[in-house]
């Protein structure tokens, strides 16, 4: 099993998809910062994601021992005892929830936020905009999801198939593409609602739509914003002109910058 033809190909294929079925007929393909988020992917998609996924099997080999030389089982769960099927979607709905948890404290605890501004530094949407992220989220991410989808023990071939279902589908939340799911939308992210999670405004409330593959999340736990009748007047979020435009700048910018302290304006993103 391998990432990176997946990669290729689910790339090129929203590549296709924007220009026969965009949405935003106005948008260029050819945007500002086209280049440097291009530049996102090699990094996020390929380069950080095979170095970290050594080097966090080796991290998690090692605590999983030291769990269980404490007197923790990691073998309790039924999940490998079940079909393929049943364990993927196992996997993909533990994993989706945690994401969604974990996403919402990237926009609540003011540290995490100075990171995740690279993600909400996008004013022009499209696929691409699913790998302009910090790397240090990758490692927030891993970390805190590492205990609980160690117990499930899905198969690895469970895990690469929600791997690259999570691909595919953050490249479809933020393309430009016309879909919106219809009332599928409340169970499944879209790029009609996930638009709405880099509304610069705090209409709806200071953040909304933390869903990745579901929006369902989002729903029952009271923080989903969708009008119908139309997008966002603008993306990004408060105060957006800090952000270095270069792929350089902005790896290097939330690592350089002064956290906000906790109780700021900060604490509370505007998107």
């Amino acid at each position: 099993m391998t990432y990176l033809p997946w990669l290729l190909g689910i790339s090129a294929a929203f590549v296709l998809l924007e220009r026969l079925f965009p949405w935003r007929w106005e948008q260029r393909a050819r945007r500002l910062g086209l280049l440097r988020d291009l530049g996102f992917l090699a990094v996020n998609g390929h380069l950080f994601s095979a170095w970290t996924a050594s080097l966090s099997g080796a991290a998690a080999l090692a605590a999983t021992q030291a769990l269980q030389s404490a007197g923790l089982r990691l073998d309790g769960s039924p999940v490998p005892r079940w079909p393929l099927a049943a364990q993927f979607l196992a996997f993909l709905l533990l994993s989706d929830f945690l994401q969604w948890c974990i996403h919402n404290l990237l926009h609540r605890v003011p540290w995490l936020w100075t990171f995740h501004k690279v993600h909400h530094s996008i004013t022009t949407m499209d696929w691409l905009g699913n790998w302009r992220f910090h790397w240090v989220e990758i490692v927030v991410y891993k970390t805190l999801q590492w205990l609980p989808l160690a117990w499930l023990s899905a198969s690895p071939e469970a895990a690469f198939l929600v791997a690259v279902v999570t691909t595919a589908w953050g490249d479809f939340n933020h393309a430009n593409v016309d879909v919106g799911l219809g009332p599928l939308g409340r169970v499944l992210n879209n790029p009609r609602m996930h638009l709405w999670h880099h509304d610069q405004s705090s209409e709806g409330g200071a953040a909304k739509n933390f869903g990745i593959v579901f929006s369902a999340w989002d729903s029952l736990f009271g923080t989903a914003f969708w009008p119908r009748n139309r997008s966002p007047e603008r993306l990004g979020y408060p105060g957006i002109q800090e952000m270095p435009q270069s792929l350089a700048g902005q790896l290097l910018w939330p690592l350089t910058r002064h956290a906000p302290a906790a109780g700021t304006g900060e604490a509370r993103p505007g998107s």
